[in-house]
Order: C-alpha cells, then structure tokens, then sequence
C-alpha cells in the first residue's frame, strides 16, 4: 500500500462511500484530507471531521466542483443511472490528472471515457467492506496507468482485499464477492431456522450459528489450511458429521452455487442493457 494518498474526492457518499471515507480517515493515508458530498445537510454535518471537507448539494450547489479542488482520486459513490449525468456536470472541474474510479454496477469504462478526458477505472466492493473485511474487484480503463491504478488501488485497500482484473470478469466477480455476503447470510438464516425446530430458543440458536460461522471463518483466515482439510479434520470416518456432509453432496451444493450465481450473472447482463 502507498505511504500516503493524495487528496480524494468522494462524490455521493452513501453507505460505501461513507465506509470507503472511514477506512481512509482510520488508515490516515489520506494526508491531503478528504472531500464528500451528499445531498443533504443532515448527512453532510454526519460527515465532517478534522481532515474532512463536507459539502450538501442542497445548501451549496457547486458542493461537486468545489470538492474537486485538488483531488487526485476522485470516487462516484452515486447510483448507476446518475453517473453519467454527473460525469458531464463535473467534466470540467476535473483535475487534468485526477483518476476518477466509479462503484457503480453496469456502468463501464467505456461510458466514462466518453464522458470525461481523465483515467478512469471500475470499482466492485462488497459490503464487509463496512467493516473493513471487504473484498473489491478493480478494473482499469484504457487511459490508466500502472501508477495510477495502485493509487486507486491503496484506496480501496483500506477496507479490505483488491483483486485486479479485467473488466469482462467484474460482473461474474460480483456474482462471488458482491452477492457473496447474501448468501451466507442465507445459509446462517437457514441453519438457524434449523436450530429453532431442534427446540433451541432464539438467543441460543442464534448464538450457536453465528459463533460458529464466525469461528470456522476466524480459523480459515490463521492459517493457510485449505476449507477442505479443515472440513475433513471435523468430519470423524463414520461419525455424525460425516453424515450430515453425505446429505449435503447428496443435494448438489455446487451444482446449486453453479446455478444461483448463472443466474446472477444473467442478471447482470440484462441490468447493463437497461433491463
């Protein structure tokens, strides 16, 4: 990661951009501060803090071109239908070599270079991000350099992991570490559920799951163990475990992740087609 960051503009910033401002207020790589805007005063004033420069597009409409002053990176934290409109507002304000990098699903690189003359680069993180546990999948544009996308890489390291890749791999990503999340909130919900009809009560199943989900992830992360040897050594040869998990392959789990992530990724293609 680079020892510092150069000034950053966060350009609508919601629940990611508010979690990518507080992994760089925490890293404290941003030494040239932090500029944001949101639309209203009340999410402004939320936001400011020293290094923090705070603006509301409601009570200060050039909020955008004034957060822009001397921002070398600068993030669209707004919704995908508004990026395009608000790359064309802000063209002009834009510093020549400022690297403009969007978090917004369908939203190619492409579409930005049209809009704007600067670098511009794709961003997908996923919610743990909140919690500096994320995972972001990075594509560059056709004007950035290498230097430039470790800037914009650095960034989005501060909450969490970076996988670079290219831009036609950004939406099967999404299908894992974007939907990622969901899913295992899904299957927590489910085990869970299955917790309460063994006659646990909610605190306890709830405790029981969640621990375990979040002490079996903790374990993954000590080492360099691979799930399956760990999946082994709690699997005794012909005991309990063993045959719960010979239920589980019976069901196709893998079969049923190839599924649920084809069809998001259907999904995907039809959302960049304005489906």
């Amino acid at each position: 990661m680079s020892a510092s960051l150069p000034r950053i503009a966060i350009l609508g910033a919601g629940s990611m951009g508010g979690a990518i401002l507080a992994g760089l207020v925490d890293s404290g790589l941003a030494v040239d501060g932090v500029a944001v805007t949101n639309r209203t005063t009340a999410k402004a004033d939320a936001l400011r803090m020293p290094g923090v420069d705070s603006y509301a597009l409601e009570t200060h409409p050039e909020a955008n071109a004034t957060a822009l002053e001397g921002a070398g990176v600068v993030i669209l934290g707004v919704k995908p239908a508004m990026v395009p409109g608000l790359l064309e507002q802000i063209a002009e304000f834009l510093e020549e070599d400022a690297i403009v990098v969007s978090v917004a699903a369908g939203v190619t690189t492409a579409t930005m270079e049209a809009l704007i003359p600067n670098a511009v680069a794709r961003a997908m993180p996923n919610t743990p991000s909140v919690v500096r546990r994320g995972v972001t999948g990075l594509a560059a544009g056709s004007r950035i350099s290498a230097e430039q996308l470790g800037l914009a890489r650095a960034v989005f390291e501060t909450v969490g992991a970076v996988i670079e890749l290219g831009e036609d791999r950004i939406d099967a990503l999404s299908t894992i570490s974007g939907s990622g999340p969901a899913y295992v909130f899904f299957l927590i919900e489910q085990l869970t559920g299955t917790a309460l009809r063994l006659g646990f009560s909610e605190a306890e199943a709830r405790l029981m799951v969640e621990q375990t989900f979040l002490g079996a992830s903790e374990l993954l992360s000590a080492g360099d163990v691979p799930p399956a040897e760990l999946r082994r050594r709690v699997t005794s040869p012909k005991g309990t475990t063993e045959r719960a998990i010979a239920v589980m392959e019976e069901a196709n789990l893998g079969g049923m992740f190839d599924r649920a992530t084809a069809a998001a990724l259907a999904r995907a293609k039809e959302m960049a087609l304005g489906g």
